[in-house]
């Protein structure tokens, strides 16, 4: 009686081996005795233990960091270059049959087209084309991986590091443009400014007695002002008068 319950048990422990829970985001890849036989659905499904392998292989959009790469621009400059890959497993048997590690391998891939790539571009270009340069990564990785059944979604160059005297060195330039602005935004102003003086003296020297009015609401101001002063008026006749003498002696 005593076998019977071993035989039963080592049964049920086999049977329950071969039932396998594959989630909604995986798909399992049977090997049985080492050869593909097959992809599981997600569910629940049974696999002859001993005999057959099932291997979950994850179909979500998966993102994995490219290490930062120390890489010379087309214009010998040395800078530091890391980004992030996004792909998805479109064939999770190739994916499995074809390549060790496809998240490795991936990764491996990824920062040898980071470093190529980069190195055409000049520091200027590198820093002003990052969607560029990314597409031309994507476009270079994803051939590479789809004979392993992965589709790269994106690639995204996140941080661009630069050496301490390229980075004084281009604070300088900032700084020198945002002085030449300034400058220039200054001299359009005195331009305006003197402009709109030119104007309003040519609009007073052709309107008769403005400058008359001019002259008195200067003087209604200078005498509001708390300061101590002496103001001398003199009739605007009397002024031509001597000006008119003045010009009769000079001409004698």
């Amino acid at each position: 009686m005593m076998f019977l319950w071993v035989i039963a048990v080592i049964v049920a422990i086999f049977i329950l081996s071969g039932l396998k829970v594959i989630n909604q985001y995986q798909r399992g890849v049977v090997l049985t005795l080492g050869k593909f036989t097959g992809v599981r659905q997600p569910g629940l499904r049974v696999v002859v233990p001993i005999f057959q392998q099932i291997i979950r292989v994850d179909v979500r959009s998966t993102p994995i960091d490219v290490p930062k790469q120390e890489v010379i621009t087309k214009d010998n400059v040395t800078a530091g270059v890391d980004a992030v890959v996004y792909f998805r497993v479109l064939d999770a048997p190739k994916a499995v049959l074809e390549t060790t590690n496809y998240v490795y391998a991936t990764s491996q891939f990824a920062q040898a087209a980071l470093r190529d790539i980069t190195g055409n571009f000049e520091l200027d270009e590198l820093l002003s084309k990052r969607e560029e340069i990314s597409e031309k990564i994507k476009e270079i990785v994803d051939t590479q991986t789809s004979q392993w059944g992965i589709d790269v979604e994106n690639v995204k160059i996140q941080n661009i590091e630069l050496p301490a005297d390229m980075k004084r060195a281009m604070a300088k330039q900032a700084e020198a443009e945002r002085e030449r602005r300034s400058n220039i935004i200054n001299a359009e102003g005195e331009r305006a400014a003197a402009e709109t003086l030119a104007e309003a003296a040519r609009i007073i020297s052709s309107t008769p007695g403005a400058l008359n009015l001019r002259t008195l609401n200067t003087i209604e101001r200078i005498s509001t002002e708390p300061s101590q002063k002496t103001t001398m008026l003199f009739p605007i006749e009397l002024i031509d008068a001597v000006r008119n003498i003045g010009q009769g002696l000079n001409k004698k």
